[in-house]
């Protein structure tokens, strides 16, 4: 067992000196930056540092190790992977400046952002979420037949998040390959290890997965490198996942402002002795691969490396901001024809058929999109959506997971990052919340923060109406509409379905497309047989009139069309909005200014759900237009109950229609 009083031993055997020496420069880099990053934060000229001297050697042995083109998912203390990646150092500078000639302009800090062309893909604060994504990765060059490894960094604190288990879970059955690196430097922050897990090394962790567990002397530059060597070597040729626990020690605070009293100063003694960079220098001197000059030389390339990009860095100008820039570049370009009337041929399709002839029709054209789900293949899901999809596309496209929903999300997320289209069927839309950190951080916020896009559609079987209770009838689609970088479908058709579905599955960005388990087998219409896409934002006049205007979507339009049924006297715009982001704003402002009066109305709880945004919206831009009112009307503010008598109390449908009347006759 590793231990902090567990001398640092070299052992040259056959390496070239020249490996010796790359390790050796390797290192001294990181270690440099480090030294004069805490001296400019001392004078004020960078705001924030997360330091990672004394573990330097965990980053800069897998970097070396690995091959260029093999994805490192690395963290706050891995400034070795950046360098030893050859990353140029202004453009990192520039990063940690909030400057544009970072990765993120401005728009994210430090190690915040990920880059294709140097195969890094940085974290998020959340730390967990990233062990998803690199299983997404791996399971691109699987798929692929590429022989190739991903490794992905995690501390001993955040490998306490649930992020881990599922990730490492779910390699496991899948036999992905992936390292995960586990950085045990005793601490999460202030919190120590006997506060944070009982197990006396993360390798035993292994053991419970099925996989194996390895643990070394993270101070040990060479050390790392020979266990990355050898075990992805092994791993490109027999794909697997492996826990890899690298003992070691940081000598600085979480961040710079958090300080160290925390920590016993004999700790700092006994580790200051096993200094990576120090160790492995006298080492190297010891054995003769090393000269005073040299170290003197390859210490004044790499100042001069240092000192001419923080030139470059600092005379760089902060961002302009431009609201309009900002706002475009939350998604990535993509714009798509209406050509739903292409088709001459029509099948007499359920909704439910509708969604499963698309997906049909999606995984023909897009060979890289990949189906995963609970229990979505052989069973075919638990609406029989997928039913058949194993036999005409493979087990490799279209795949069961784990109970692992932050996982898997995070899967489709890293699937998209290495050239993959992704869908995820939440078996029901009440689990999403088991995935939110993916969602709202990872796939709406990635390609804002460093143009990565995610490729990502999350299938959503949602709502009341079918006596299924408080966890399989949640309408939750509010939860997504106020995340920026999420676009959101909700038919209420079957035509509409198959086109809305196919425009997700060609969009490059995240869509949240909901599909009402209460439509599935209800409704029926002709849908086009062949492949064909309606635009996101464009909402569809099912009824025109002049007395009033109703605003909804989902199984809220046939509520609505069965009250005008009801009282075929109203003359009134029935606006069905198809997609909740982008919203079709301006089709609403239209009919409200024709009509003068509106309602909108959603199955939603009535707190905090769209309706009331959009009547606020109404509110702001028409009131000179109105005669009434603005109306609107949701379900109560409770959860959803089972009983059926109590759920028909709880959805809006018999209070929108007192409503509409009394809107009417205002």
């Amino acid at each position: 067992m590793i231990t902090a009083e567990t001398p640092v031993k070299f052992e040259k055997k056959k390496h070239k000196d020249s490996t010796l020496l790359e390790l050796y420069t390797n290192i001294l880099k990181p270690r440099m930056i480090e030294e004069k990053m805490l001296l400019l934060l001392r004078q004020g000229k960078i705001a924030k540092w997360f330091s990672g001297i004394g573990q330097e050697a965990i980053s800069v042995g897998v970097a070396t190790a690995l091959n260029s083109d093999e994805y490192i998912l690395p963290m706050h203390r891995n400034l070795g992977v950046f360098t030893t990646r050859k990353i140029p150092l202004n453009r990192l500078f520039s990063q940690f400046q909030g400057k544009p000639g970072g990765f993120t302009q401005g728009r994210d800090r430090s190690f915040h952002f990920g880059t294709n062309e140097y195969h890094i893909v940085g974290m998020i604060s959340h730390l967990g979420p990233q062990l998803g994504v690199a299983d997404g990765i791996a399971l691109a060059n699987k798929i692929r037949r590429e022989k190739k490894v991903t490794v992905v960094f995690s501390g001993d604190g955040g490998a306490s998040e649930g992020d881990f288990h599922e990730s490492i879970n779910t390699a496991a059955v899948w036999n992905l390959p992936v390292i995960f690196v586990i950085e045990n430097n005793g601490y999460g922050l202030s919190t120590p290890s006997n506060e944070q897990f009982r197990c006396s090394s993360f390798a035993d962790k292994a053991i419970g997965y099925g996989i194996e567990g390895v643990s070394i002397d993270g101070n040990n530059v060479l050390k790392v490198y020979e266990t990355i060597k050898t075990l992805s070597e092994s791993i490109r040729n027999d794909p697997r996942p492996v826990i890899l626990e690298c003992v070691t020690f940081r000598m600085r605070g979480h961040e710079e402002a958090s300080g160290t009293k925390y920590v016993p100063k004999e700790l700092f003694d006994v580790w200051g002795r096993k200094d990576p960079v120090a160790t492995f220098e006298k080492f190297l001197l010891d054995e003769g691969v090393l000269t005073e000059e040299l170290i003197a030389n390859t210490r004044t390339e790499i100042k001069k490396e240092i000192d001419e990009g923080l030139e470059i860095a600092f005379a760089e100008k902060n961002p302009t901001p431009d609201t309009a820039k900002e706002l475009k570049e939350l998604f990535k370009d993509f714009s798509v024809e209406d050509t739903s009337s292409v088709s001459e041929s029509k099948t007499n399709m359920r909704l439910i058929d509708a969604i499963s002839n698309g997906m049909k029709l999606a995984m023909q054209k897009h060979k890289n999109l990949v189906l995963m789900g609970q229990d979505i293949a052989d069973y075919g899901g638990v609406f029989k959506i997928t039913e058949g999809f194993v036999e005409a596309f493979g087990k490799e496209r279209v795949r069961n997971t784990p109970l692992c929903e932050s996982a898997i999300l995070g899967a489709g997320f890293g699937l998209s990052i290495n050239g993959h289209k992704a869908m995820v069927e939440m078996q029901f839309a009440d689990f999403v919340s088991e995935g939110m950190t993916q969602i709202v951080n990872n796939l709406a916020k990635s390609y804002y923060r460093w143009g990565q896009n995610a490729d990502v559609v999350v299938r959503m079987p949602t709502g009341a109406a079918v006596a299924a209770g408080p966890f399989h009838s949640q309408s939750n689609e509010a939860w997504f509409f106020k995340t920026p970088g999420l676009k959101i479908a909700y038919p209420a058709f079957p035509s509409d379905a198959k086109g809305l579905l196919l425009t997700a599955f060609d969009d490059p960005n995240p869509v949240m497309y909901f599909e009402h388990k209460a439509l599935y087998r209800s409704i029926a219409e002709d849908v086009p047989d062949g492949y064909y896409t309606i635009p996101f934002g464009k909402a569809k006049l099912l009824k025109e009139g002049n007395d009033l205007t109703i605003v909804t979507y989902g199984l809220g339009v046939h509520w609505a069309l069965e009250a005008l049924t009801e009282n075929n006297d109203m003359s009134a715009d029935l606006l069905d909005l198809r997609t909740l982001a982008p919203l079709d704003i301006e089709a609403v402002y239209a009919s409200v200014k024709k009509t003068g009066k509106v309602i909108v109305m959603h199955e939603d709880t009535l707190t905090g759900g769209i309706a009331g945004e959009i009547a606020s919206l109404i509110s702001e831009n028409c009131f000179d237009y109105l005669d009434a009112p603005v109306m609107r009307e949701g379900s109560l503010d409770t959860p959803v109950p089972m009983n059926v008598d109590l759920e028909h109390n709880f959805l809006p449908k018999e209070r929108f229609k007192e409503k509409l009347l009394k809107l009417w006759k205002y």
